[in-house]
């Protein structure tokens, strides 16, 4: 099994409905994304894919939370903008662009340098 990795960042504001704390109230964070890549077989080049084509993949999906409120995002309608729903939301969005040899093992999304978390299958 292969494992290809690539880390994106982005910045945004969000806060947490209902939550008992200082994160209830409007903050922000510079967002890292990290995405895993696994597939059993490599291209014509050796490559699981090409670095650039995930980064470019990345950046598109990225590029809807970036500098934004995430909790005005259609995704975060009924659902809070969690560090675990971020990665989630991502994960869902990158898999439909992964032809089916290659699959993703997890996303992971810190919102601080010590605090992350990732979903995967």
């Amino acid at each position: 099994m292969y494992e290809l990795v690539v880390e994106k960042t982005f910045a945004g504001a969000h806060n947490l409905r209902g939550y008992d704390g200082d994160c209830e109230k409007l903050h922000g964070h510079n967002w890292k994304v990290e995405v895993t890549l696994k597939s059993e077989k490599l291209d014509g080049l050796g490559m699981v894919v090409d670095f650039k084509i995930v980064k470019k993949t990345l950046e598109e999906i990225l590029s809807r939370f970036d500098h934004s409120y995430l909790n005005e995002l259609e995704e975060f309608n009924r659902k809070n903008p969690t560090t675990e729903n971020v990665s989630k939301i991502i994960y869902d969005n990158f898999s439909e662009k992964l032809p089916p040899e290659i699959f993703i093992a997890k996303v992971k999304t810190w919102e601080s340098e010590n605090c992350a978390a990732s979903y995967f299958v």
